[in-house]
């Protein structure tokens, strides 16, 4: 358990980098946004103060999921990494249609503007920069095992593109193609509410106690190459942030001793956890009722 904590808290990091980098580049965006009349980039702004939110609800995850057990929380906090990431989605999903309404707005009160090319200039430094985050959190995400950190590396990637995507829709609009700019716009407010979308889904499942059923098959399979297990009749198995907690009910020859039996569950629940990294196993055995068994009973 403490390992684990350590290591969210050395995830914690990667939260941080983005949110400082998510509130310079929002800051900067928007008043650039403005000034250039780009409406593209005030878009791509509002898309990296959702991003701020979302970091800070990430953050905040980390932390809480580090409390240790208690009596209300046998399990742990761990999913209040997966409850920030719910609260995330919402946020986003508000932010992407305010920028679509107004992107909407622009077009049918036919305010299209011409982007200064400063905004183009502005986007392609935030793509470099974005980048250079994503390469950060994508690494420490993996050598930390944190799935909440990983999310917000492929956010950041897709901020990257998002803002790349805005350099050229300027550059581009300075040949009088000033719809591309707003156009540009609308996409990258489809781009949010599918994030949004997408994290809800994800986030949703996790909190109502849903798993991959292929993940369970391989498990499966797994405990039943166990020498000793007969037959495995009950399998479940949950997220609870990043960690996998598993409930499993195996059936033995009632003909070995409890030690045996229990060398034999000890020997599948470190090789479970050695190959698939899952954080807590719960084991119960029953009697394998075979007709060879019951000889050996009689």
């Amino acid at each position: 358990m403490s390992e684990r904590s350590a290591e969210l808290k050395q995830a914690e990091k990667g939260a941080i980098i983005s949110i400082f980098a998510y509130i310079i580049l929002a800051v900067f965006k928007l008043g650039v946004g403005s000034y250039a009349s780009s409406k593209a980039l005030s878009a791509d702004g509002l898309n990296n103060f959702t991003d701020t939110i979302a970091s800070v609800a990430i953050l905040v995850g980390l932390r809480l999921s580090r409390k240790p057990a208690d009596n209300e929380h046998r399990y742990g906090h761990w999913k209040a990494e997966n409850v920030a990431s719910l609260l995330t989605s919402l946020i986003m999903f508000a932010v992407g249609c305010e920028v679509l309404i107004s992107a909407i707005k622009s077009v049918v009160n036919k305010d299209i503007q011409q982007p200064e090319p400063i905004a183009a200039i502005v986007g392609i430094v935030s793509a470099i920069i974005m980048y250079l985050v994503y390469l950060y959190n994508k690494k420490l995400g993996k050598k930390y095992n944190s799935s909440s950190l990983t999310a917000v590396a492929k956010d950041n990637f897709s901020d990257m593109l998002t803002s790349l995507g805005t350099a050229i829709a300027v550059f581009t609009a300075s040949f009088h193609l000033s719809w591309l700019d707003t156009l540009t716009a609308v996409i990258i407010a489809f781009v949010i509410l599918k994030t949004a979308i997408e994290i809800f889904k994800e986030s949703a499942f996790y909190l109502s106690d849903g798993f991959d059923r292929d993940t369970l098959i391989v498990y499966k399979l797994e405990i039943l190459k166990i020498k000793g297990i007969k037959e495995v009749p009950v399998l479940r198995a949950r997220n609870l942030g990043a960690n996998v907690f598993l409930d499993v009910t195996v059936r033995m020859d009632p003909n070995l001793t409890v030690k045996e039996s229990h060398e034999i569950v000890d020997s599948m629940e470190a090789d479970l956890k050695r190959k698939f990294n899952i954080f807590d196993i719960d084991v119960h055995v029953e009697p394998y009722e075979c007709d060879e068994c019951l000889e050996k009973k009689n």
